[in-house]
């Protein structure tokens, strides 16, 4: 990992960006990589299993939402990424961590040094006694090692303020700021110790839709400026319209993705949004269907399944079959 000190310009860091958004990559080469992630906790003797083998790839430099309803698992997963949970069965890894197999200390330092976070909750962000260039100078102090001198901490900390917009609030301590500055300084205090990702969890849930626009437009300047790869946990169908790739979750899967592309007319050279959702397949050839699909044609238990010579088709189970003509 890159520490701060080695490129201290924003040129620099602009560089890295575009090399990033030019170079998509997954597979092998994806930053985050879950394969069959289980988690399953147990109280008072009753399991319940809140991921059931789900997959997730994302590629260094997105910008991407995860949406899904109460209890569908994004939490868990949100939670599990941020190296504060544990996941009980199959693999992750980000920036090339394991996940599964680092112990207390490896875990310490990956919250540290290679990944951000961002709650919901603008008081669990921010130390109320400390100003805001402290609040994002203090990760890089206890960051351990490569850690930087106090002028240079102080310089990085003025750089993330002033690429988020808000170097006006320098001096301001959280409850002087507005709930939008609380938590666009929040962003710069996850960014701090430049990590490989950038995780949010419902960051403007307790914000209005003007600042929850500001607080977006946060994370793009720090994705496309930074390069920085963002991964945001929404039920907010207004922020995961504002993402090229949204992956919704489903009962502990990823269950669909929507995927946005800005097409050109030909004709009259007019830029277009087009955005086209898939069905997420597994391994074992399993999928999940959109609910206002299943629901809009009443399938129920099982569908009935006809194989093509370019597709499979997928009807209700009792598929109307063609009436002969009377008059034929």
């Amino acid at each position: 990992m890159t520490s701060p000190s080695d490129d201290t310009t924003l040129a620099e860091l602009e560089r890295r960006a575009t090399a990033r958004r030019d170079r998509p990559s997954y597979g092998h080469d994806a930053l985050i990589a879950c394969d069959r992630l289980v988690r399953i906790f147990s109280a008072d003797g009753v399991e319940v299993q809140a991921l059931q083998g789900l997959d997730l790839l994302v590629a260094e430099g997105e910008l991407m939402a995860l949406v899904g309803a109460s209890g569908s698992g994004k939490s868990t997963l949100m939670n599990i990424l941020a190296g504060l949970d544990v996941p009980t069965a199959g693999s992750a890894t980000v920036a090339g961590r394991d996940l599964l197999s680092m112990g207390p200390k490896e875990r310490l330092r990956y919250r540290r040094e290679a990944v951000g976070f961002v709650w919901q909750q603008t008081a669990r962000n921010l130390l109320p006694y400390l100003t805001a260039l402290q609040n994002v100078t203090l990760p890089m102090q206890l960051r351990g090692r490569d850690r930087l001198r106090g002028a240079e901490r102080a310089a990085r900390a003025e750089s993330l303020l002033r690429v988020l917009e808000i170097e006006n609030c320098r001096d301001r301590r959280p409850a002087q700021l507005s709930g939008g500055q609380q938590q666009r300084v929040a962003i710069a205090v996850a960014l701090a110790n430049n990590p490989s990702v950038l995780l949010a969890d419902e960051p403007t849930g307790e914000l209005d839709s003007a600042t929850g626009e500001q607080v977006f437009a946060a994370f793009r300047r720090a994705n496309e400026e930074l390069g920085t790869t963002i991964v945001i946990v929404t039920h907010d169908q207004a922020v995961a319209d504002e993402v090229r790739r949204t992956v919704a979750i489903r009962d502990g899967r990823t269950s669909s993705e929507v995927l946005r592309r800005t097409e050109v007319d030909a004709a009259t050279g007019l830029e277009s949004q087009v955005a086209r959702e898939y069905a997420m397949l597994d391994r074992a050839g399993r999928l999940q269907l959109p609910a206002d699909y299943t629901e809009a044609l009443g399938m129920e238990h099982r569908v009935l399944l006809e194989l093509e010579q370019d597709h499979i088709g997928v009807w209700p189970d009792e598929k109307p079959t063609e009436q002969p003509d009377p008059q034929g």
